[in-house]
């Protein structure tokens, strides 16, 4: 896992360029915790993929079980809500 300052974003970009070309993360901290990722493109659009195809799945799982319908936002909501319990 790479952790860095937020000043590694300016002073030293070309470093930070490199490890997000090779497909990995890197956190960015200010005074000590953390406040963004930076990541490639590509892996964005991977992570977006994923979470489209989960929250289709989690669509079709409902819908077999109760008649009940929900909006795509109260979808999305409920598959982000357990996505940030996993990382904590």
């Amino acid at each position: 896992m790479e952790i860095r300052p937020i000043s590694d974003l300016r002073n030293k970009f070309t470093e930070i360029e490199k490890i997000v070309a090779e497909g990995k993360p890197v956190y960015l901290t200010k005074n000590g915790y953390g406040t963004m990722v930076v990541m490639s493109l590509k892996e964005y659009a991977k992570l977006q993929d994923r979470l489209e195809t989960a929250a289709l799945k989690e669509a079709d799982r409902y819908a077999e079980q109760t008649t009940k319908r929900m909006t795509h936002e109260e979808v999305y909501q409920s598959i982000r809500n357990r996505l940030d319990e996993q990382t904590r």
